[in-house]
């Protein structure tokens, strides 16, 4: 049985920062043979006991939220855990557990309000970046407001709608050939250079 300790040693130090979001095929395949059965568990309700500690609601966060992007990359599982680890993510704030995790591990008791396809989430997690991330230079923070923009102007994320089987509309596809999450970025560097209005 994998813990929580195994996915967090994996995620933070073998991974690492510059693996995190980078991708691929050879990652992909390496976290689906290590971690697809205990994500299944998890799904399952298997790995309750590891939401009764700060680390081991982040070890649930990474193996609800992180993994399932990589190793199901394309397809619907990629995002079936999404509402498990949303709700673990806001059961943990709330207690002030993810100030217990230091940065850049603490991220990832965000990232699940990132994700969220709900304005109220994005709005929770820009405030939470901005407040409770200090080390990162404003990356989170920019991130969050990119992903936030897509939901203002479209409710959902567009690029998720191949893998979940939904109608992608002109707009959204006008978009998505067009200036995509780059376009979102630029937004809020603009937005951020020009100040507070």
């Amino acid at each position: 049985m994998v813990s929580a300790e195994d996915v967090i040693s994996f995620w933070m130090e073998e991974i690492g920062p510059k693996g995190w979001f980078a991708g691929g095929a050879a990652l992909d395949g390496q976290i689906r043979d290590r971690f697809e059965s205990a994500w299944q568990e998890a799904r399952e309700g298997a790995c309750g006991l590891w939401l009764t500690s700060p680390k081991g609601v982040l070890g649930y966060l990474i193996l609800t939220d992180q993994l399932p992007r990589n190793m199901h990359r394309g397809t619907a599982d990629a995002f079936a855990t999404d509402t498990s680890a949303r709700a673990a993510a806001k059961f943990a704030i709330e207690r002030d557990w993810d100030l217990r995790e230091a940065e850049p591990a603490r991220q990832f008791f965000y990232m699940p309000l990132m994700h969220s396809e709900n304005l109220i989430d994005q709005d929770r997690c820009v405030r939470l970046m901005s407040t409770r991330m200090h080390k990162d230079g404003g990356s989170g923070v920019r991130h969050a407001c990119a992903h936030r923009l897509i939901i203002r102007q479209f409710g959902r994320f567009p690029f998720r709608n191949a893998a979940l089987g939904r109608q992608t509309t002109q707009a959204e596809q006008s978009w998505m050939d067009g200036v995509g999450y780059a376009g979102a970025l630029r937004d809020v560097d603009a937005k951020q250079a020009k100040g507070p209005a």
